[in-house]
């Protein structure tokens, strides 16, 4: 005999699992089959995943991992740690964290007030019960701070009680693959080992069509252009590049990853010094194999090995010892809407002698000195969802980009006059000096006439005795700066991490208490609500 009702039913004081039971030893019992019983579903395990931010790295990582977690039965959520205070942690059971490192070891601008409350004495909270595990972001160029962010958050949460299931991986620059063993390593700790459900298959494909960081579009260079004067000191070029047929598209506060290649002649140096044969064939990190020189130039860093010699070393044996060469990443200097199909760069060629040795930026040589008109290069599009203009056109925006600095803040300028925003737009720009290094100042001030442009604040720090910065105006503009800001405008930064971008912060600070008639931790308290509300956002580099 068959039913295709359940005996028991699905409004009795049962849980699932119990009903489902029930129904099967009544069917037993009494010979039914029972054809519509629930099946039995285990609760899904939550599982939240914070990430620390600056360039967008580890948000685009912790979104993927959510949606990856999600496949394979976790009730997951990514979120930045500027959305979670610290106290709220211990309601949490499973916590994976995604933080990358800036600056002099510091914690990105978007992880800076979570880091103050779990450090408070007094008031930090207790992680007892609390799992976790973290993805620390890195390069090894900056080998005294690298991962400094993630192992300090990681040995933070010990001391608060919470327990590491699975051990801290730090990554350099590369780091799909380390990533991918971290997470399925603290997938599998958090559930107790149990067999995980296979993520989606859509997912997979989703992460490998179209142009990518793995798969770059070679994209042809339309121009190259000086814009400082002959007789500056600096080299800053204009570098526009085409997307015609690529289907990339970008937003106005994105990065362009540039896949670059190593002076020739710089390798032809550091191959003399190690007396080795450039014709000699050795391996290329994807596992095939070129002529020394040709890997050298192509698939290697060399720039730290100037000025140094060995003369008892293999071919094979030096370039296993050398990193990847990587892609860089340069912030946009275009919209889209003001340029169809094309992608600006604004670039500063580094060259400097140290030693007696002459040094070249790999980059920015490349693309200033050996990429010809015509030639491709690959590139990819970088996300910075960090780093994005107001969705609300009225809103009044504050930009501070000094030098290369300028470069989002052109994008900006187009993007504001194309949308017809009707907020203000107020730019502090500066450079060496006014005749040689002011950067774009025919579309400046056309932008400045025609009034996209509402105020326009210059500092050539050496037009003078005294050095004049973009701080400094900021200062003496203090009053209605303020008055811009307690009226809702958003602000920005872009340039030097190490010196402007912590002088023009210090500068906010003092603003606010000055104009805003508060003390010391009241300003900071604003100027952290600034970055939490993504009202006050910095590219630095």
């Amino acid at each position: 005999m068959t039913s295709q009702t359940p005996l028991i039913p699905d409004n009795a004081p049962f849980s699932p699992e119990q009903r489902a039971w029930l129904n099967g030893f009544l069917a037993g019992v009494l010979g039914r089959t029972q054809v519509n019983a629930p099946a039995a579903t285990a609760p899904s395990e939550p599982l939240l995943i914070l990430f620390g931010s600056q360039s967008g790295n580890a948000e685009g990582l912790a979104k993927k991992l959510a949606k990856k977690a999600a496949g394979r039965g976790f009730a997951s959520r990514a979120l930045g740690l500027e959305a979670i205070a610290p106290a709220d942690l211990s309601k949490e059971k499973n916590v994976l964290i995604i933080s990358s490192t800036w600056g002099e070891g510091e914690m990105p601008d978007n992880a800076a007030g979570f880091w103050s409350g779990l450090n408070q004495n007094g008031s930090s909270p207790s992680l007892q019960g609390v799992r976790y595990s973290v993805l620390a972001l890195g390069d090894m160029n900056y080998a005294d701070t690298f991962c400094k962010a993630g192992r300090d958050l990681d040995a933070r949460f010990q001391e608060l009680g919470a327990e590491c299931v699975s051990p801290r991986v730090e990554c350099d620059v590369e780091f799909d693959d380390l990533a991918q063993s971290w997470s399925d390593a603290a997938f599998s700790a958090l559930t107790g080992g149990t067999q995980a459900l296979a993520a989606p298959a859509s997912e997979e494909v989703s992460e490998t069509t179209g142009y990518s960081k793995k798969n770059p579009f070679p994209a042809a260079l339309l121009e190259n252009r000086m814009l400082n004067e002959p007789e500056s000191a600096k080299d800053t070029r204009h570098i526009a590049l085409s997307l015609a047929d690529s289907g990339l598209v970008y937003e106005t506060g994105d990065a362009l990853g540039v896949c670059v290649q190593n002076c020739p002649g710089v390798v032809d140096h550091v191959i003399a010094n190690h007396a080795l044969d450039p014709s000699v064939l050795v391996p290329l990190p994807g596992g095939q194999m070129a002529p020394l020189r040709e890997a050298l130039i192509s698939a290697y860093e060399v720039r730290s090995l100037l000025g140094k010699t060995s003369t008892d070393v293999t071919a094979a044996a030096f370039v296993a010892d050398l990193r990847k060469l990587q892609p860089r990443l340069y912030s946009i200097s275009s919209s889209l809407k003001a340029n169809p199909e094309q992608v600006h760069l604004t670039v500063g060629a580094v060259r400097y002698e140290q030693d007696g040795v002459h040094h070249k930026g790999v980059a920015s040589t490349f693309l200033s000195d050996r990429l010809d008109i015509g030639k491709t290069t690959g590139v990819f599009i970088h996300s910075a969802p960090h780093f994005r203009l107001p969705t609300d056109l009225s809103k009044d925006v504050i930009m501070v980009g000094p030098g290369t600095g300028i470069a989002p803040f052109r994008a900006f300028l187009q993007e504001r006059k194309a949308t017809q925003a009707t907020g203000r737009n107020w730019l502090f720009f500066g450079d060496q000096h006014v005749a040689t290094d002011f950067l774009y100042q025919d579309e400046i001030e056309a932008f400045f006439r025609e009034g996209t442009l509402t105020k326009l604040d210059l500092a050539f720090s050496r037009d003078q005795a005294e050095k004049i910065y973009v701080q400094t105006k900021m200062l003496e503009r203090g009053s209605e700066l303020w008055a811009w800001l307690a009226a809702g405008a958003h602000f920005y930064v872009c340039g030097d991490a190490s010196r402007m971008a912590k002088d023009v912060d210090a500068a906010l600070h003092q603003i606010a208490q000055t104009h805003g008639a508060m003390n010391e931790a009241e300003a900071a308290s604003f100027i952290a609500d600034l970055k939490k509300s993504k009202r006050y956002a910095r590219d630095v580099y």
